[in-house]
């Protein structure tokens, strides 16, 4: 196995022999991270957000349970499952360190099979569910992130620009007359268009968090973080442009040409924005373009528009 597709483990134990004798068991399957006491984990934890954390819970200062409550309360660090590794084998100490949500337990002192058993079976859990939830994230014609998955990036980058005070943009895309291509071509050829679109997005950025998804239907949706409204035009522009270029094969052989309206909107959102708004008026600009004849893109709340000059 690579080491990049290794799960990691955080080892916290304020004994540097049972930080030694762990790692010997676990290091050939795992990237191993240690630490000496809680706070210690604490911060090693956010900065390593490791797959799995073993956790002592008789260390000086700040125990085992206090670590364990104050990764839970963390945001960033309240998913990864903790195994304590414990002397203490009696059922209110079990008790409580499932109260506080710890995953498994393993006793001192350690059994090697045992070790390896109870990580596996973690490890085993946290993959399955990574999985499960990347599929759910996924749309599975296209390959590309559904609508959850833009909704879950959308509120993410929509705090951080309202924390960092920089601008958001949106584009919001249909494709033209695609309903009739169905009914025309049918719907196996309509999944084709659908595919070879969604490779367009995949050409067209250039920077890594720009984020595009199949939004529903024949819709399309793209986020460009730290991006102003011109800017977001130019991106419309690149897309509409690649669409109407991109040829599509037909299984009599022939190809096929289809064409998109995008609708833009921009803001610096504030901490009392709406990105209900944010969407709505991208949908706005997207009947505009629509209404305007198609194969162009509409600024929300600008005049100036983007189309094809046999259009004009």
């Amino acid at each position: 196995m690579s080491e990049e597709k290794k799960n990691s483990l955080l080892i916290v134990d304020d004994e540097k022999i049972n930080l030694k004798i762990l790692t010997l068991i676990l290091n050939p399957e795992y990237i191993i991270y240690t630490a000496t006491n809680g706070l210690d984990a604490i911060e090693k934890a956010k900065e390593y957000m490791p797959d799995l954390i073993l956790l002592d819970i008789l260390m000086p200062e700040m125990d085992g349970y206090q670590t364990l409550s104050a990764l839970k309360k963390c945001e960033r660090t309240h998913k990864i499952p903790v195994i304590f590794t414990t002397g203490l084998c009696s059922v209110e100490d079990e008790e409580k360190g499932l109260s506080l949500n710890a995953a498994d337990y393993i006793t001192k002192p350690f059994s090697g099979i045992i070790v390896k058993l109870r990580v596996r079976n973690q490890i085993q859990i946290i993959n399955q569910l990574r999985t499960i939830e990347r599929l759910s994230m996924i749309d599975q014609l296209t390959d590309m992130p559904n609508r959850r998955s833009f909704d879950e990036r959308l509120h993410m980058e929509w705090n951080q620009a309202i924390r960092e005070h920089t601008p958001i943009s949106i584009l919001m895309m249909d494709l033209d007359r695609f309903k009739n291509l169905n009914d025309v071509y049918g719907h196996q050829q309509g999944d084709i268009v659908l595919q070879k679109i969604a490779k367009v997005f995949q050409n067209t950025f250039r920077r890594s968090g720009d984020f595009a998804a199949r939004w529903g239907g024949e819709e399309f949706i793209v986020l460009l973080p730290n991006t102003r409204l011109s800017g977001a035009m130019d991106v419309a522009e690149k897309i509409r442009s690649a669409v109407e270029s991109a040829v599509i094969p037909c299984a009599d052989g022939s190809n096929l040409k289809i064409t998109i309206s995008i609708g833009v909107n921009s803001e610096e959102p504030v901490q009392d924005s709406s990105i209900y708004d944010f969407i709505y008026n991208a949908d706005k600009a997207l009947y505009a373009a629509k209404d305007a004849g198609r194969n162009r893109v509409c600024g929300f709340g600008i005049e100036k528009q983007v189309f094809l000059e046999e259009n004009i």
